[in-house]
């Protein structure tokens, strides 16, 4: 562990050159048309609350914005475990960041977030005649556009930096090195069933 680090947020900002005017400007109330359409085109997003951070996805546009400072995130099955939703109820700021496949920008949202399961705002979220259970509301504070150079440098979209799927272990051999007396081919079965049956 290092020893070598930062004492205040001064000695941080010390050994970093100071964002520009125009970087400082560009962190918005509201989503504007630039916002609202890159929110239309994107497929995926990570949610972070306090204490978790958790992949969201589904078809180009599944956020809805309900208004120029309201989002609303369906919360489509997972493994139940819950811990974004409770997170905020415990403590309500989040933070998104949306990516679409092949863009290196990616738009970041930061604000308060609540839980709904209104029924009329459930419904047109449906997919396959299934609304979610329920929804995060998201009163936006800031929203801004981060820069292609994280995307760039890893080389998110490029295809001659895909890895080979069986360079890694499946997730069925994953859980059964970690809990012990399950079988790697029925969990990797339930699994796979899971990703084909259990979308909603």
């Amino acid at each position: 562990m290092t020893t070598d680090t930062f004492a205040t947020p001064a000695e941080l900002r010390a050994c970093y050159d100071q964002p520009s005017e125009m970087i400082r400007k560009l962190k918005l109330g509201k989503l504007d048309r630039h916002a609202r359409r890159f929110i239309a085109l994107s497929p995926f997003l990570v949610l972070g609350t306090v204490g978790d951070v958790s992949p969201k996805g589904d078809a180009p546009g599944f956020v809805a914005v309900l208004d120029d400072t309201t989002l609303l995130i369906p919360d489509r099955p997972g493994n139940n475990r819950l811990d974004s939703l409770q997170n905020i109820l415990a403590e309500p700021r989040v933070g998104l960041i949306f990516f679409v496949p092949g863009f290196n920008e990616t738009l970041r949202v930061n604000g308060r977030g609540s839980l709904t399961r209104e029924a009329k705002l459930l419904a047109p979220l449906a997919v396959r005649g299934k609304a979610p259970k329920a929804g995060i509301v998201v009163a936006v504070e800031e929203v801004y556009f981060h820069c292609g150079k994280a995307l760039i440098r890893s080389r998110l979209w490029d295809p001659a930096a895909r890895v080979a799927r069986e360079s890694f272990p499946t997730m069925g051999a994953i859980v059964a090195d970690q809990v012990a007396g399950l079988d790697a081919g029925e969990i990797e079965h339930h699994y796979q069933t899971g990703l084909k049956e259990r979308l909603y």
